[in-house]
């Protein structure tokens, strides 16, 4: 997956932790979608559901999926 950062300081930046959770389903986070209005966390299957939805108005897109490679492969 593409991550998408900005250099906006009202963008956060922080990586995501085991406590952060999707907030369709509940799972652990891995991308952070920023929008105007605040943020949304998603697991990798949300987020692959709803990035071309929210590609036109999320200020910034963090996409850590690729940490579940890594996890799987340690």
């Amino acid at each position: 997956m593409t991550q998408i950062t900005t250099e906006n300081p009202s963008v956060t930046t922080a990586p995501l932790t085991a406590l952060d959770r999707c907030d369709s389903c509940g799972a652990q986070a891995y991308v952070r979608a920023t929008l105007a209005t605040g943020e949304l966390l998603f697991c990798a299957h949300h987020a692959a559901r709803f990035k071309e939805n929210l590609a036109g108005t999320a200020l910034a897109w963090h996409d850590e999926s690729s940490r579940l490679l890594d996890e799987r492969g340690a």
